[in-house]
């Protein structure tokens, strides 16, 4: 991934706390000798003050096909990216230019985690890292807590494997135009307000952000 300086995140800060709202990535595992690269969609938790650049905490079917490849090269990348929207080419015309000369391009955040797996099978630490993502994505309960000798995930826990993602790297982007002349992002904030598409709120906050104007002063 190509970071230009304008586009790397200001501080660590940054991408910890876009990824507290941003907790859906991908798996990339480095396949078996002669087989392709796994890529597995998953939910995780992360959790910035485990370790020197935090733990992604998951788990996967004990049947997924990727546990051999992961036990012989336990380097991964977690892969997230989100708030991306695409910018036509008028709305990024420079000052004093034919708005039909501007060149579109997307604009996205970014965070890539360069991990070691660890692999979790004790079923203790198994019911651990469940409740972690139970209390993260379920903050209202309403499910039984995990435990290994109670129903319902005392039969489930063998048919799953946990994985502690060690983070030992870490490279971010968010492209979102900063280093465009003032009235080229102004309009692109203005366009994008009015276009109200999925993902236009969002990127409009991380380039209102970015320049130091978001959240607007009360």
């Amino acid at each position: 991934m190509l970071i230009h300086p304008w586009d790397a995140p200001r501080d660590d800060t940054e991408w910890q706390h876009w990824l507290t709202t941003h907790d859906f990535g991908q798996l990339a595992v480095n396949g078996l000798p002669g087989d392709p690269p796994y890529v597995q969609p998953l939910h995780f938790v992360y959790d910035p003050d485990d370790g020197e650049h935090g733990t992604a905490l998951t788990h996967l079917a004990r049947p997924n096909p990727m546990w051999p490849a992961l036990e012989a090269a336990p380097h991964v990348v977690l892969s997230i990216v989100d708030d991306y929207v695409y910018v036509p080419g008028p709305w990024q015309a420079p000052p004093d230019t034919p708005p039909e000369h501007g060149v579109p391009t997307s604009f996205y955040a970014a965070v890539q985690l360069h991990c070691t797996a660890h692999i979790v099978d004790d079923p203790t630490e198994k019911a651990t890292v469940l409740n972690r993502q139970l209390t993260h994505f379920q903050p209202q309960g309403g499910s039984a807590p995990v435990t290994t000798d109670d129903t319902p995930y005392d039969r489930m826990l063998p048919g799953l494997r946990g994985l502690r993602l060690e983070v030992t790297a870490v490279r971010a982007k968010f492209k979102y135009a900063t280093h465009r002349p003032e009235e080229v992002q102004n309009r692109i904030v203005t366009n994008l307000a009015t276009r109200g598409g999925p993902h236009d709120e969002a990127a409009r906050q991380h380039q209102l952000s970015r320049r130091g104007i978001w959240p607007p002063a009360s």
